[in-house]
């Protein structure tokens, strides 16, 4: 073979080069060469056995499973990989190979050698390509692969087919995985998600109705602390038991959504009262449902349904059902709550809240609840966010949606940012009488109070007064409200600095931040929005955003915090991209001092 005959060779071996890995165009240029070699008799200082042997070992370090064949589909070579690939014992006679290998092709089953023959033989093709397909050996375990088969007509008839092959278990493995629960190995929210996608796309197709709904088990977090992991695993685990089993006749999907969670997909359903049925029967389940030493505990779910077309769009069906959930959630224990979009809901009178709010504040109608940020790599709790609630003697838990904009735009905001700092320091001292983990608490702070003339005085006064290392206080401010006053904040929070308490930037991402701000703002931690976080698993440019904004961060000297951390797959994405705190539901929701008090324990 001349150098132009074997510079054709190699062009044609390798046309479309993308589809075969780097490691299999390297066998198919390191055999080329070797018939090459062989053809020109080149002499060399080793003998020709010595040439073969060396290519051998080149081979068999390949990450490549590969199978060479003769012009006859005899075993000239297989590497170690392939014998592993194919469970072959080193006394199987290598004439067998070629006949046992079984290929799908489309819906039938070839053997290596009938494939070789139908699609390179006879076509006369030079290569053969299957992106995705399946290899079976004696028709016993069933593995995926990708498969490429090279021929040349001027091999000789020693060396005529390569056979590279990938096996795709893993990769398989890996994918269902990632759409199944760790506990009970339901599908989980990745997989919801997609079925919920291809469900909503044939909406035109479906006669009857679409019901969602959302489950979780009452107060689980206090379950945990009185039962331990290891008996709250198994309610986890008995409850999902019993969903399947009650799934066929009531016809519904179930997906274990997050650690107590779980969401049923119902389609085609022609009476809505079907699935209050079923919520019925399960809530009746449940009060009898598990015994730990022979005692019965009586457990309640809260319950959130929404229906379509009923409670709206199926863009919002599952939102939808879970803000039910959590309007279920807030009306107590074991309530069950349908989402519907012209249901008359209480609508808060700004000039009676406002009102109100005086007495509140005087009759301890406000409650600082605590939420946990967790160490990325540790998932220890490392800090904790204050959060004011009110509890409304009449109309309950307020939403801190409602009241804070009243509290901003009165001015009213200043006596409330007065009282919760109060209170975070008081809850520091006792932590620190009573021998509690020191933690760093953060406190939200309005541009209204910075700007009222007298907060660095107050905090210096109050640090003082209480004897708190201010290195436990940390103030949050949002980034887009913070630039629009750029010059008059940047002086109060160097100030702030240097009282030795830290700064936070919250909601980072949402605004429009400069990179010369950035750069002198005096900020300690970014924390980055949770709009960036809802969609990353699957949004490959919300997570090029979110690792440059942790990279900028830290080349800046400050720590990152990623909001809004649902489920497992992001806490542990967000740790490999190296981000320092986690903060969301999967950890847990906002809680009164007391409950977070036996989490901090």
């Amino acid at each position: 073979m001349n150098p132009e005959a074997l510079k054709k060779n190699i062009a044609e071996m390798l046309t479309n080069p993308d589809i075969l890995s780097v490691a299999g165009i390297f066998i198919v240029l390191l055999v080329l060469l070797y018939i090459a070699l062989k053809r020109l008799q080149v002499k060399l200082s080793a003998p020709a056995d010595a040439s073969r042997e060396l290519l051998e070992k080149v081979l068999e370090s390949s990450e490549e499973s590969v199978l060479v064949l003769s012009s006859s589909c005899q075993v000239v070579y297989l590497n170690t990989l392939m014998s592993k690939l194919l469970g072959l014992k080193s006394n199987d006679p290598s004439q067998q190979i070629c006949q046992s290998i079984k290929i799908k092709l489309k819906k039938r089953w070839l053997g290596l050698d009938e494939l070789i023959e139908s699609e390179m033989v006879r076509s006369g093709m030079k290569r053969y390509d299957l992106q995705r397909t399946q290899l079976s050996i004696d028709e016993k375990s069933i593995l995926p692969v990708t498969m490429h088969i090279i021929h040349n007509s001027q091999m000789d008839d020693e060396w005529r087919y390569i056979v590279i092959l990938k096996d795709l278990s893993y990769e398989e493995e890996f994918r269902v995985l990632a759409h199944r629960h760790n506990v009970t190995k339901l599908p989980n929210q990745n997989q919801a998600l997609e079925d919920l996608n291809l469900l909503f796309a044939k909406t035109h197709l479906i006669n009857g109705k679409i019901v969602l709904i959302a489950v979780e088990i009452d107060n689980f977090l206090k379950l945990r602390s009185l039962f331990g992991y290891k008996q709250s695993t198994k309610i986890i685990i008995k409850l999902a038991n019993y969903l399947v089993s009650r799934s066929e006749q009531y016809t519904f999907s179930v997906y274990h959504m997050y650690s107590n969670d779980f969401l049923l997909v119902m389609t085609d359903v022609a009476d809505p009262q079907t699935a209050f049925d079923f919520v019925e029967e399960l809530q009746a389940e449940l009060k009898k449902f598990y015994k730990m030493q022979d005692v019965r505990m009586y457990l309640t779910a809260s319950v959130g349904l929404s229906i379509y077309p009923d409670s709206g769009n199926t863009r919002n069906l599952l939102d939808n059902a879970y803000k039910a959930l959590s309007e279920a959630k807030s009306q107590g224990h074991g309530q069950v709550h349908l989402f519907m979009p012209e249901e008359a809901r209480f609508v808060f009178d700004e000039l009676t809240l406002y009102n109100e709010m005086h007495l509140a504040l005087e009759n301890n109608e406000f409650e600082l609840y605590y939420q946990p940020l967790v160490d990325a790599k540790s998932r220890e709790v490392i800090s904790a966010e204050a959060l004011i609630r009110w509890i409304h003697p009449v109309h309950g838990m307020i939403p801190p949606d409602a009241f804070i904009p009243i509290m901003e735009k009165t001015g009213f905001i200043i006596e409330v940012g007065n009282y919760i700092l109060n209170e975070v320091l008081k809850q520091q001292k006792r932590w620190e009488l009573f021998k509690f983990k020191q933690i760093p608490v953060s406190i939200n702070v309005s541009m209204i109070e910075i700007e009222c003339g007298n907060f660095l005085d107050q905090v210096e006064k109050k640090l003082q007064e209480s004897r708190v290392d201010p290195d436990l206080i940390i103030f949050e401010v949002t980034e887009s409200k913070a630039m629009e006053r750029e010059k008059g904040t940047l002086k109060v929070f160097h100030e702030l600095h240097k009282l030795g308490v830290r700064i936070a930037l919250d909601d980072f991402g949402t605004g429009y931040t400069s990179f010369s701000y950035i750069k002198k703002f005096p900020a300690d931690i970014l924390k980055i929005d949770r709009s960036f976080i809802e969609h990353i698993l699957f949004k490959p440019e919300d997570q090029r955003i979110v690792l440059g904004m942790i990279e900028l961060a830290h080349n800046l000297e400050m720590q990152v915090t990623v909001e809004g951390v649902e489920n497992q797959q992001v806490a542990d994405l967000m740790a490999s991209y190296g981000c320092d705190y986690l903060q969301g539901y999967h950890f847990s929701k906002p809680l009164p001092s007391f409950e977070f008090q036996k989490l901090l324990r």
